[in-house]
Formats: C-alpha cells, structure tokens, sequence
C-alpha cells in the first residue's frame, strides 16, 4: 500500500506546481492585457491559447460589471488558490494514511 501512498504524494506535489505554474501564466496574461503586444510573438500566443479556454467560460458565466473590466482572471486566481489550499493537502493526507 506504500506504493500508493507514495504515488498519491509525489501526484499531490505536480499538481501543487502545474497550480503554481498555471497561475503565474494567468497573472502574465492579465499584465499582458494592459498593454498592445504583438499578437504574432510566439510567447502572447502560447499565453493566450493556454489561458484562454478557461478565461472564455469563467466569461460566459460572469456577468460584466463595467465595459472593458475582466474579472474572469481573478475568478480563475481564486479558483486555482482554493484548488492549492483543498486538493493537494488532501491528497497528501490520503497519501500518509495509505503508508
């Protein structure tokens, strides 16, 4: 069963990074939105085709308070902070039981 275990807990420290990752990538984004870049960088394209996806349904479902205010990348900040503070420590709990 320690091999579970093991597996549970090193699956728990990628998701904790791929997060971690994910959200610094959706901060870019949102900087990334307060200027003109060139739509055509590979970089701003990678940005946009990774956090676009979940930005466009956390879009449908919020309503827009103002014209030209996205609240979809502090939707997604939240979601990925909750996500880092329940189902990892949850995972490394379950983790510690199987050893």
């Amino acid at each position: 069963m320690f091999i579970i275990g093991n597996f549970l807990m090193a699956l728990a420290m990628v998701v904790h990074y791929v997060l971690n990752i994910y959200m610094w990538i959706v901060i870019a984004r949102a900087l990334l939105s307060w200027v003109n870049p060139d739509p055509y960088n590979p970089i701003v394209r990678f940005l946009y085709a990774v956090t676009e996806p979940v930005l466009y349904r956390i879009r449908q479902i919020l309503p827009m308070p103002l014209p030209g205010i996205d609240l979809s990348p502090i939707v997604v900040f939240i979601l990925i902070v909750f996500l880092d503070n329940f189902l990892v420590p949850t995972m490394q709990q379950i983790a510690v039981r199987l050893q």
